[in-house]
């Protein structure tokens, strides 16, 4: 089969063909059907991370369940969504309440298969899903809805169910609450729609790129504002001069992580969502933390039980509650997926969808 394979930091990925091993007990092969252009795989590309290689990049996706292997209950032709980090289930974070915290789930990369040339093959958080097909353990598929459309089925596997959960979860947001959100890729901008949706008031959102005015407010946003040194005097004269109830930090750089924490009134709540490098720290001192009483916190998988979550999501989805459509800026073929991770480093554009 075909898959996009990265095989150096700072390389080009290309598309080469590639063996997996048929299904094993507890495992099921899924053709994949959609897959986005996801932020955490440019990290395993640019050094943030530091995976395996040759690596089959992807992890955001949606099928169709191809065969099954022995002890497995899902039948052939049931349509899933890729779950990056299914839990254990019986580890202490899952037994207390917390699995996105699962000690077992969200490894950067597993070993599986083989390239054309015999060489280990290393697979995306034990997914890669740019590819025409996977072989994944059967609880890292969440079936869904047959008339949910691909392209939204698979942004609810990391994008959607990131962003919506770090507003609905992670921070809590609340009707009449100011919300901040740095950052305006995919789960920026699922971030944008659903501090909307919780009836936030403003939604101030804000990128280093002016083209991404439009797309905040047709997620919702009340207001675009420029990534610039005014940002935080911006903020705040449109908040009686405290700054923002919220920030949620979609980036993953210390410097914006700063940036919210400066944009958040006393008391306020800081939710970092974008995943940054190991070296950049993020320097707050002792007497500001004591000051201001804000509270700074991460939001991993946007604190949810995918088994649990993403199926409301999907009925939201259908209902018409939740519309993707502005996320989805741009669709591609497997063979033009390397170029939707150049825009993407370019910061141009939400999502990509990937039809393989």
């Amino acid at each position: 089969m075909r898959a996009l394979v990265a095989r150096e930091v700072g390389g080009t990925p290309r598309v080469e063909d590639v063996e997996l091993p048929d299904p094993g007990p507890g495992e099921v092969r899924v053709a994949i059907r959609a897959a986005g252009v996801c932020h955490s795989d440019l990290s395993m590309m640019n050094g943030t991370l530091a995976p395996p290689y040759p690596l089959v990049l992807g992890h955001e996706a949606a099928g169709v369940v191809v065969e099954a292997g022995a002890g497995v209950g899902l039948p052939v032709g049931t349509h899933v969504v890729l779950n990056w980090a299914p839990p254990c289930r019986d580890c202490w974070f899952c037994r207390h309440g917390e699995p996105w915290l699962c000690e077992r789930a969200g490894a950067p990369a597993a070993a599986r298969g083989r390239t054309s040339a015999g060489e280990q093959l290393h697979v995306t958080l034990g997914l890669g899903a740019l590819a025409e097909q996977v072989v994944v353990p059967a609880r890292a598929v969440i079936p869904v809805p047959d008339e949910l459309p691909f392209a939204d089925a698979a942004l609810l596997g990391c994008a959607v169910l990131t962003g919506v959960g770090a507003v609905r979860r992670t921070a809590a947001v609340a009707a009449g609450e100011s919300v901040l959100v740095i950052g305006l890729g995919g789960v920026g901008l699922a971030v944008v729609s659903a501090a909307r949706a919780a009836g936030a008031d403003p939604v101030l959102a804000v990128d280093s790129s002016a083209a991404k005015a439009g797309l905040a407010v047709a997620a919702g946003a009340t207001e675009f504002l420029p990534a610039d040194d005014a940002l935080s005097r911006a903020v705040r004269a449109r908040t009686g001069g405290r700054g923002v109830d919220h920030a949620v930090e979609c980036v993953g750089r210390g410097e914006t992580i700063r940036t919210a924490w400066r944009a958040t009134r006393r008391g306020g709540r800081v939710t970092v969502v974008g995943m940054g490098a190991r070296d950049d720290v993020v320097g707050l001192s002792a007497l500001e933390i004591f000051h201001s009483a804000r509270t700074l916190r991460s939001s991993v998988y946007g604190s949810s039980d995918p088994e649990r979550h993403l199926p409301d999501l999907a009925r939201s989805v259908l209902d018409g509650g939740l519309d993707l459509a502005p996320l989805i800026t741009d669709r591609t073929d497997l063979d033009g997926a390397a170029e939707a991770f150049a825009r993407m480093a370019r910061g141009e554009g939400a999502r990509t969808v990937v039809t393989p």
